[in-house]
């Protein structure tokens, strides 16, 4: 029997008086690609956070494996640097960011620089890797956070909203990238707006809204019936052309497109707020409640 890469039990968790969801049952296995879905506000990067030790459970319980490999991509911020960085200096944080300013050997100073520019390759920002980051777009960015996550070779990826800001075209390109490592078996926890472009690769689909969750295949939760039930309000699932819009009956959409609409999802994500450490690969030996 395979063992969850991670996995949460009757989990509940939100801010003071508000739950954002409860009753959470999720495992997540190696190679399987799991979306997170779910309106502005539902609590979708907090599942996330959970997992990664950032917020605590009002009840219930999130369990890691021990000893997995964790890549970590965070939603896009407008921050500066802490200190001057070119694009490989900011991917090589995923390799060596938890022994960051300690002199590497001859050998280890190879493996990073092989395993950094692999990354760099596979989301194809190898032509700005020597360039400094406050000069770099916001998908641009967005590819070298990717690559930084990646670099480490993680066994669980999470992903908080990779997409944004990237063209039709990148994102596309690194949803295949997501899914090749999914494939290779890489157990990834994907949150997004935006459905369409990692349909092909999708497994299962967790649906957040008013507190609840729906759990399946892409088929079982992106469903008319099963969305109004979440909602409490009628929602018409629609498919066309190979998208899938959410539209509920005050004529909102609360889908992909809704992206840009609100930049902070969860309560606690707020300018200037403490974020964790974007993309480091972390060891977890603990479960945490």
């Amino acid at each position: 029997m395979n063992t969850a890469l991670a996995s949460f039990a009757d989990a509940r968790c939100g801010y003071g008086s508000r739950d954002l969801w409860q009753n959470l049952n999720l495992s997540l296995q190696r190679g399987e690609f799991v979306a997170v879905l779910g309106p502005n506000g539902a609590g979708k990067t907090t599942i996330l956070r959970a997992l990664l030790g950032e917020v605590a459970l009002k009840s219930g319980s999130v369990t890691i494996t021990p000893g997995t490999r964790i890549g970590y991509v965070p939603q896009a911020r407008q921050e500066a640097p802490p200190a001057p960085l070119r694009g490989r200096d900011l991917v090589g944080l995923g390799v060596d960011g938890a022994r960051y300013g300690l002199t590497l050997s001859p050998a280890r100073r190879r493996e990073k620089r092989e395993k950094v520019y692999a990354a760099l390759a596979e989301v194809g920002a190898l032509g700005y890797a020597d360039a400094p980051i406050t000069m770099l777009s916001g998908g641009e960015m967005q590819r070298l956070r990717m690559a930084q996550a990646l670099a480490g070779d993680p066994d669980l990826l999470l992903c908080d909203e990779p997409l944004a800001s990237l063209d039709v075209g990148h994102q596309s390109v690194l949803s295949r990238v997501v899914g090749k490592r999914a494939r290779n078996g890489t157990g990834v926890l994907f949150v997004s707006h935006e459905l369409t472009p990692v349909l092909p690769y999708v497994d299962r689909v967790v649906y957040v809204a008013r507190g609840a969750a729906r759990i399946g295949t892409v088929d079982e939760v992106m469903r008319s019936d099963v969305l109004s039930d979440l909602y409490g309000q009628k929602v018409e699932v629609i498919r066309h052309a190979g998208a899938l819009l959410v539209l509920t009956d005050d004529g909102l959409r609360h889908d992909e497109h809704d992206s840009h609409a609100h930049p902070f999802e969860d309560p606690c994500e707020i300018p200037g707020a403490p974020a964790p450490d974007a993309g480091l690969s972390r060891d977890s030996d603990k479960e945490r409640q």
